[in-house]
């Protein structure tokens, strides 16, 4: 029986960015050249069937309308450049029936602004890059906005922009055909390692927290500077001139953590970038993320990861030779 070929489709907006719209669709044909099988087909669509420019000026011509389009399996709403500002409420009927149809729904970097605005996003997980990440939490109160790299909730696919594309599809191929054959897709792409939901934007924290309280930044940002040798709670309130108590009412408004969960879990996720992007031993690795022991700092990263330090850093398939 031969199999059913999954059919994606990627809607550009005008200024759509290219890095993000072919850092998804790469992963789609190198699937299939690499598996030998024809496993995804894909489709260009504007919302009039008219070429479109994208953000680095070159113009695309689409393979058909939106409302042209049909049997999609997902599709991908493509941001760039304005596409916060889009107020098109034909669009969004229009994305709204796609997806009364069956179809699964995605956005790339600011494309959450669209579905966010035709109502798509209401009570779901996403997020964005970090230039649009305040305007649309605010604009959007209903969106749960995480600030990962990439999320999918339930039929809701959602990436950071960049090459954060190229993280969600891996994975989404991932899921469906195996991880061999998204790590061989990430080797030829020269991606160093595959991202995961977990992983965060750093710059979406850093603007989450200033909006919410200059005090708390200058705190964390303290605490970002002193990962090896960890400062205590008396000496944070100290150097931003506070009581401990107003920390702890800070920290526990503003982010659900005590000061040192907090900090905890900063250093943790130091102690995860290590083990993946550098070739430092174990105890090296914890010594430099503040933690005086391996059994507190391996009891304390499998609590918070799901999995042994040495088996996060064990690669899933080694590197042919």
């Amino acid at each position: 029986m031969t199999e059913k070929a999954r059919r994606f489709g990627f809607l550009l907006t005008d200024q759509s960015s290219m890095i993000c719209f072919s850092s998804a669709i790469e992963p789609l044909r190198s699937a299939n050249r690499m598996s030998g099988r024809h496993l995804y087909d894909w489709n260009i669509l504007t919302m009039d069937g008219l070429s479109v420019q994208t953000s680095n000026g070159i113009s695309i011509l689409p393979d058909m309308a939106l409302a042209d389009a049909a049997c999609l399996d997902i599709l991908f709403v493509c941001g760039g450049i304005g596409t916060d500002k889009i107020k098109d409420e034909h669009l969004f009927a229009e994305l709204r029936r796609i997806v009364q149809h069956g179809t699964e729904i995605g956005a790339l970097s600011t494309g959450a602004f669209v579905l966010a605005a035709a109502g798509l996003l209401d009570g779901y997980r996403c997020t964005i890059h970090w230039e649009g990440a305040i305007s649309l939490k605010e604009s959007y109160p209903k969106v749960i906005l995480t600030g990962s790299i990439f999320e999918i909730d339930r039929n809701r696919y959602t990436c950071a922009g960049g090459t954060s594309a190229i993280d969600l599809l891996l994975h989404i191929i991932s899921e469906a055909h195996g991880d061999k054959l998204a790590y061989d897709i990430s080797l030829q792409f020269m991606h160093d390692r595959i991202r995961s939901h977990s992983d965060k934007q750093q710059v979406v924290r850093k603007l989450q927290l200033a909006a919410k309280s200059q005090k708390l930044l200058t705190i964390v940002e303290i605490m970002e500077q002193n990962i090896e040798e960890p400062l205590s709670p008396e000496q944070l309130a100290s150097m931003v001139g506070i009581s401990i108590r107003q920390v702890e009412r800070l920290f526990r408004q503003h982010t659900g953590r005590s000061p040192a969960r907090y900090y905890m879990e900063m250093r943790l996720e130091h102690a995860r970038l290590l083990l993946l992007q550098t070739s430092m031993s174990i105890t090296e690795i914890y010594v430099a993320s503040g933690f005086s022991t391996h059994s507190h700092f391996a009891k304390t990263y499998r609590e918070y990861y799901g999995l042994s330090p040495s088996r996060e850093r064990k690669p899933v398939f080694p590197l042919a030779v």
